[in-house]
C-alpha cells in the first residue's frame, strides 16, 4: 500500500511527495484544481496548507483530497519524465 508520509508544496501547483517505502517524487496537481470548490487552491497561501491524512493520502482544509495510489502514479510518471 502506498502511504504519503511527507508532502511539501512547491511553486506551480506541484507537490514533493515522500512515501513510506522511501520513494520521493514530484506531482503536478494543477490539472485537478482551479474549478468549483478547488478554486481557492490556486492561491499559494491556500495551496501551501496541504497535509497528509491518516489514510495515507493528502488533503486541504476545504475538503479536497487525493488518494495515495493516484499520487504515486502522478509522482512516478513525473519522476520518469525528469
Amino acid at each position: 500500500m502506498n502511504t504519503v508520509i511527507r508532502v511539501t508544496p512547491l511553486a506551480g501547483s506541484r507537490l514533493k511527495l515522500t512515501f513510506a517505502d522511501g520513494f520521493i517524487g514530484t506531482a503536478d496537481v494543477r490539472p485537478f484544481i482551479g474549478k468549483g470548490f478547488t478554486e481557492s487552491l490556486l492561491e499559494p497561501d491556500q495551496f501551501d496548507q496541504v497535509a497528509t491524512e491518516p489514510g495515507g493520502g493528502i488533503a486541504w482544509s476545504n475538503g479536497f483530497d487525493l488518494c495515495p495510489e493516484f499520487l504515486r502514479e502522478l509522482a512516478g510518471k513525473r519522476q520518469a519524465a525528469t
